[in-house]
């Protein structure tokens, strides 16, 4: 049986404040994904990134799971995430596979 190891996690003021995002565009290459995430205003066709990840593919798998499992346990509490109509929806990728590495 594994023991578990806790990890002592530093937060700064400024960072704890949280950014705003309402849409994410993720692309990637053989070795990393980029999370792009931006705030775009009602009615402005431009967009601004307020925040970029960079992650390996193997973290952006556990990322995937984790959120996942976390949804879950927050439907289980909240009930289920109803998602908007998708004739109203922005995208969540429009990004896609980038050529190269960056």
């Amino acid at each position: 049986m594994e023991e578990e190891k806790k990890i002592d996690i530093a937060l700064s003021d400024e960072i704890a404040e949280g950014v705003y995002s309402n849409l994410v565009v993720i692309t990637h290459s053989h070795s990393e994904f980029i999370l792009d995430f931006v705030s775009l205003m009602p009615g402005v066709p431009k967009g601004k990134v307020k925040s970029r990840i960079i992650m390996t593919p193997q973290h952006a798998k556990r990322l995937l799971g984790a959120l996942d499992e976390n949804i879950k346990r927050f439907e289980s509490m909240h009930g289920q995430v109803v998602e908007s109509d998708p004739r109203h929806a922005m995208p969540l990728n429009i990004g896609g596979k980038n050529t190269g590495d960056a």
